[in-house]
């Protein structure tokens, strides 16, 4: 049975689905849905084949509901090769969260030797067994096949995930829109320790070099830092083939009501 998908356009617009529910709200959407929906449109509206989508920063101001969405979007610059497209989220006639896309065209890489980070040699997805909890991530929003650590574990984590719905009905997920939905669980997955998590991050910036060959996208945590109740987060970011970016967001200690 195909899984709900997180959106359905009606009238121009997208009609969230329960699929998009978050952690922190019962009545509000997740901040995945947010990301994903902007990434997607964005490069719907203003991708091109001769262009990469390396950059795409989302700031999450307020928590929508279940609402009617629209996505507006502006470019600010259309360069032979840089295009920056800003795009707004409306929910219920109300500005939710932005975006700002940078495409850079694509070319080829100049000559001499770079320093990079070594090779990510983990386990493929495939070797890794599934969980014994069909319904792993958030009730079976995602896939994800754990490598190293977990939530409530101080240390090295690292983890695949993949995503297991579509993100606006009937039409399939690009590679750019995989890496947009999943990018903000870099946030939970850097920021949460030993007592939880405790922190909501109010923005999420995606950098790739290169869009994701594979449908598993893995995330390692490279950084981790807060003080006076403020945190930033960053992942690196592979595909099954190797590194193609990273993923960084910035977040508030969160009091969670009871």
């Amino acid at each position: 049975m195909k899984n709900e998908p997180f959106f359905q356009r009606q009238d121009g617009r997208f009609l969230p689905t329960p699929a998009c529910r978050g952690p922190w709200n019962p009545q509000s959407l997740h901040g995945r849905v947010i990301v994903g929906l902007l990434g997607h449109v964005l490069e719907a509206e203003h991708g091109e084949p001769d262009f990469i989508p390396a950059r795409l920063t989302v700031d999450m101001y307020r928590l929508p509901d279940f609402s009617p969405v629209e996505v507006t979007t502006t470019v600010v610059r259309a360069g032979k090769r840089i295009k920056v497209v800003d795009a707004e989220f409306i929910s219920g006639g109300v500005s939710m969260g932005r975006a700002s896309c940078q495409f850079l065209r694509r070319t080829a890489n100049p000559e001499g030797t770079v320093w990079t980070p070594g090779n990510w040699d983990v386990p493929a997805p495939a070797d890794i067994p599934p969980p014994e909890d069909k319904r792993t991530g958030m009730g079976g929003m995602w896939a994800m096949r754990r490598i190293t650590g977990d939530f409530g574990e101080v240390g090295v984590k690292r983890t695949w995930m993949s995503e297991v719905r579509e993100l606006v009905e009937n039409e399939p997920l690009t590679p750019f829109t995989r890496v947009a939905v999943a990018a903000d669980f870099a946030s939970p997955f850097a920021n949460a320790g030993d007592k939880g998590l405790a922190y909501i991050n109010s923005d999420v910036t995606v950098y790739l070099h290169r869009l994701p060959a594979t449908e598993w996208v893995g995330f390692e945590v490279v950084n981790h830092g807060a003080s006076d109740g403020v945190a930033v987060g960053e992942c690196f970011l592979y595909d099954e083939q190797g590194p193609i970016g990273s993923a960084a967001c910035t977040a508030l200690a969160q009091v969670m009501k009871r």
